[in-house]
């Protein structure tokens, strides 16, 4: 036969084989039907994200220069994040990570006593972010209570921004920092990032192979103290143990900010199912990291958007809608996320895989939207009204030692024995001291 005798047979099986495939539209139409529903949501309740690290990538790249013309988050950036991107998904809460490495480049380091400049650095970070929302006040508005971001979006059409600090090694051993972060607006402090500090064991020291010590005594002072500020208390990145010793003692839920299901993806940067039966007595909630380590599949090639719908639905499955929500780590990642789930503007579509999967209620979808994250925030605020009148946690890290110069051991005592209470304490050094002309004070 010749050759344009077989092009014809092979067109003729190819129209055979086109005429016999029946498409359904039914799932498509499902799809489409999801899709204006979840449109709908989105008037009553905003995509609500709990960790997003675009102040950081901003300070790395350009330090404080929030004027250089090319930085512009009304048009597209080649991040992961920017204004258009963030409507397009519906967010209309945003917690922007407040991060700073840790003071030491071995991750795991113990030297907690070492001056260093983290506290300054994460000043610069919340610095950076009130200076992003003054660049554009008609998109955004910072927030500090849930009431206001869930009024603000509903009344402005606004993007919400509210503050997180990732660990606890950033207050520098010291709960009188962390206080200033919640005076400055921060609203959730992750108890450790890589490392331990002088509250609480990493997960990352387990997976070196050391102790989990869990939360130490001053640890569980500092649980204390976030209850009583109203702090919500993060649990990402933090041992299996701390979170166990933490929802053993914490009189508000609490959070896990980026953190998926262990049983689906058996890192331990994610919560085991005994821990999440406590985050249910405790009413918290895990909000779903799309860090591909941390999703993937055993055995696959690369993760995906339908990796990111088996991690909620199992946490889901477990212990209910109430308790689960979303924390991409967006500009966090050494990524371009999960194939499918790749930018702020794609919860969409994984709202609507999620929806497809389930039998979920459209208050089932408002909580994990947004809602439980809401609910959680506002009774850590109802907390620290129950305790409005106990005094700030005095405690310091036994292990710090106070640094002063010799020449103020001159000056007056406060009370007779008060110079002694603590000079076991203190380090007492020498500098040579500019002294003015006819000075009378030492």
């Amino acid at each position: 036969m010749s050759d344009l005798g077989n092009i014809a047979r092979y067109k003729q099986h190819l129209d055979e084989k086109k005429s016999s495939v029946r498409i359904d539209t039914s799932f498509v139409d499902m799809v489409e039907d999801l899709q204006i529903k979840f449109k709908d949501l989105l008037k009553a309740v905003p995509v609500v994200d709990t960790h997003n690290d675009l102040p950081y990538l901003v300070r790395l790249q350009l330090h404080l220069d929030l004027d250089d013309e090319k930085f512009d988050l009304d048009s597209p950036l080649i991040g992961q994040t920017d204004l258009l991107r963030l409507k397009e998904g519906g967010v209309g809460l945003q917690f922007f990570s407040c991060w700073i490495e840790p003071p030491n480049p071995d991750e795991l380091y113990q030297d907690f006593d070492t001056a260093n400049s983290v506290v300054r650095d994460t000043l610069e970070q919340v610095d950076i972010v009130k200076r992003i929302i003054r660049k554009y006040p008609n998109k955004m508005t910072f927030v500090t209570k849930a009431d206001d971001a869930l009024k603000e979006y509903l009344s402005t059409g606004k993007i919400s921004i509210a503050l997180g600090v990732e660990g606890l090694h950033q207050v520098d051993t010291s709960l009188a920092v962390l206080r200033q972060y919640h005076e400055l607006g921060v609203r959730y402090v992750t108890l450790t990032h890589n490392c331990d500090n002088p509250f609480a064991t990493g997960c990352t020291t387990v997976i070196a192979g050391k102790e989990d010590k869990g939360l130490t005594d001053y640890g569980r002072r500092a649980i204390k103290e976030f209850n009583r500020l109203g702090m919500m208390v993060d649990l990402s990145h933090v041992s299996h143990q701390t979170m166990i010793d933490t929802l053993d003692i914490t009189k508000a839920p609490v959070i896990f900010s980026h953190s998926s299901a262990y049983s689906v993806t058996g890192h331990l940067r994610n919560v085991k199912d005994d821990v999440l039966q406590m985050v249910k007595e405790n009413g918290g909630v895990v909000c779903v990291t799309f860090v591909p380590g941390f999703v993937q599949k055993p055995g696959a090639k690369e993760a995906t958007i339908d990796d990111c719908v088996d991690h909620i639905l199992h946490i889901v499955n477990l212990i209910g809608w109430d308790h689960v929500g979303l924390g991409s780590d967006f500009d966090g990642m050494a990524s371009t996320g999960p194939k499918g789930l790749t930018d702020v503007s794609k919860y969409p579509d994984l709202i609507v895989k999620v929806w497809q999967k389930t039998n979920a209620t459209e208050n089932d979808i408002k909580k994990i939207m947004g809602l439980n994250v809401l609910r959680v925030w506002e009774q850590c605020e109802l907390v620290a009204e129950s305790m409005e009148n106990e005094d700030p946690v005095g405690d310091t890290w036994e292990g710090r030692n106070w640094s002063f110069p010799e020449w103020c051991t001159r000056c007056s005592v406060l009370y007779p024995g008060s110079d002694k209470k603590n000079a076991h304490k203190h380090t007492i050094y020498s500098t040579q001291r500019f002294n003015f002309p006819n000075e009378t004070l030492p």
